[in-house]
């Protein structure tokens, strides 16, 4: 009886791989249509759209509703600082263009000895006058609640 163990499991075994296959294949296989009254579907049913174009629109539609049913055409670009892309809706095509504003010009940092207040360190407080140093306050008082003289002018080099 012992004997028939390991072959009995490496047939279970085999037997469940080849099931897994078959399954993975039929996955894979696209489905048979059907006729729409007997697909049991939460989603609505597939609108005719406009094709998208090759070459992004410049001029933009006004849209007052947009849907949810959005699908993005071949017509995008990532990456670019002014980046657009074109998607279909019911009401036409909706081109959405994006851009990363410039960053806000800050003046000269002011020395150490003005944002510490007399004190040997700056406070959070004492960094809300010098807004980047705000922005920054954690990461140069490696999250803690001071910045000392020789941790700002670390800082002040990494700026420049």
């Amino acid at each position: 009886m012992k004997q028939r163990i390991p072959v009995v499991v490496s047939f279970l075994g085999m037997g469940l791989l080849l099931a897994g296959s078959a399954w993975a294949q039929a996955q894979n296989q696209p489905m048979p249509s059907q006729s729409q009254q007997s697909m049991p579907s939460s989603q609505p049913a597939p609108q005719a759209a406009p094709q998208p174009s090759a070459q992004p629109s410049t001029q933009s539609q006004p849209s007052t509703s947009p849907t949810n049913s959005a699908s993005p055409a071949a017509s995008s670009s990532s990456g670019t600082p002014g980046s657009s892309a074109t998607y279909n809706t019911s009401q036409g095509q909706l081109v959405v263009k994006s851009s990363v504003p410039p960053a806000p010009a800050t003046g000269s940092p002011p020395s150490f000895e003005q944002l510490a207040n007399g004190k040997k360190y700056i406070t959070k407080g004492g960094a809300d006058a010098y807004p980047p140093l705000a922005n920054d306050f954690l990461y140069v008082s490696h999250n803690g609640n001071r910045i000392y003289k020789a941790q700002y002018e670390r800082w002040l080099k990494d700026l420049k």
